[in-house]
């Protein structure tokens, strides 16, 4: 005797507390690499063959829902059957993944937050959780339209920087909106950094060649820089970090990145224009390790460029392409308390992600 279609549809109908109980449970987020990737896991740089000691590991890469997975007891039969015979499993649209991600930091959850700007949104990839989150909202009313800097604070605080919109956007850990920093104060806001201590907050504003600096509340304390190519003047100062006291600017239209002391006076310069590896033509996204090494995406020749507390050039990792090691127009770079360094590939539309082994 076959079983009507329809008595199935009623039975299974029945049990809607155990379809949704097992939809909602979080999936697994993996740190891997695509599929056609995976056999490069584990790669390292300097390789293996130049009998140097290995200083960075492959982990994988972000690039949205595919990193996340749902755990075998997920896909039971119920959900299964459910989806054969309703055609609820047939995806009508594809998985929300990056487009074109811009900046990023790791929050103190260990959350990794990314801004798209080709999504207008901010992506939050919860390993904790097992969830991918996006964020849309600015503001109430008010979306994102090019969200190009991101910072967070030990208390769960965000801000965003949305260069159009020509302002600062603050979030609360849930990616609510608190309100916004730097009407008429800001012309066009990119890079973005946090000092905890000193509760500060530091916001690249490029057309007006300065650094302003906020204080947790929001407001304007201080300007540090001017138009010119000296020490501690900028032209288009563009990313932004700040470790161990220093404030690293990427200072883009005169080919390098200085770092200021905690009360804006000049430190430091790397790079300068010219063909060879190390040198600073298109210089974008910067940030340093808890070894005092300094990261540099060369957007030009799509790579990211590692230099010592003495500003000695390390490393050249990368050169234009899509395989592991790789990038397609980088952008940002930063890094977590664990030292993985994350890459923001953009037009890759992934972020890449590297394990320091530490310089012994």
């Amino acid at each position: 005797m076959r079983f009507p279609a329809m008595t199935l549809l009623l039975a299974l109908s029945s049990l809607p507390g155990l379809l949704v109980g097992c939809a909602s449970q979080p999936a697994v987020m993996h740190w891997d690499a695509a599929a056609d990737d995976r056999a490069s896991d584990g790669r390292v740089w300097p390789a293996p063959q130049t009998q140097e000691v290995p200083r960075y590991r492959y982990l994988g890469q972000l690039t949205g829902e595919t990193n996340f997975r749902a755990t075998k007891a997920e896909g039971n039969v119920w959900r299964e059957a459910w989806a054969l015979i309703t055609g609820l499993g047939q995806r009508a649209e594809p998985p929300t993944e990056l487009l074109r991600p811009l900046c990023g930091t790791v929050d103190a959850r260990g959350r990794v937050l990314v801004g798209d700007v080709s999504r207008g949104a901010v992506f939050v990839f919860d390993e904790a959780q097992g969830k991918l989150a996006v964020w849309e909202q600015a503001a109430p009313g008010q979306r994102f339209v090019s969200p190009v800097g991101i910072a967070s604070a030990g208390n769960g605080e965000i801000w965003v920087a949305d260069a159009e919109l020509g302002r600062v956007f603050r979030l609360d850990s849930a990616g609510r909106p608190l309100g916004d920093v730097g009407a008429g104060q800001l012309q066009r806001p990119t890079g973005l950094a946090h000092d905890e201590q000193g509760h500060r907050w530091f916001v690249a504003d490029g057309p007006a060649h300065d650094i302003k600096v906020f204080d947790d509340q929001g407001r304007l304390i201080d300007r540090w820089g001017r138009r010119g190519d000296g020490a501690g003047e900028f032209n288009l100062p563009t990313h932004l970090a700040y470790a161990s006291g220093r404030l690293w600017v990427t200072d883009g239209l005169n080919a390098r990145v200085q770092s200021l002391d905690d009360q804006g006076q000049p430190l430091t310069s790397i790079g300068q224009r010219g063909l060879y590896v190390g040198n600073l033509v298109r210089p974008k996204g910067v940030a340093a390790d808890d070894e005092g090494n300094v990261y540099i995406v060369e957007s030009m020749h799509d790579n990211l460029l590692v230099f010592d507390a003495q500003t000695r050039l390390l490393l050249a990792l990368g050169g234009t392409g899509k395989d592991v090691g790789r990038f397609y127009l980088p952008a940002g770079v930063w890094i977590d308390g664990r030292n993985r360094v994350f890459v923001a590939d953009m037009f890759n539309g992934r972020v890449v992600v590297f394990q320091f082994l530490g310089g012994g």
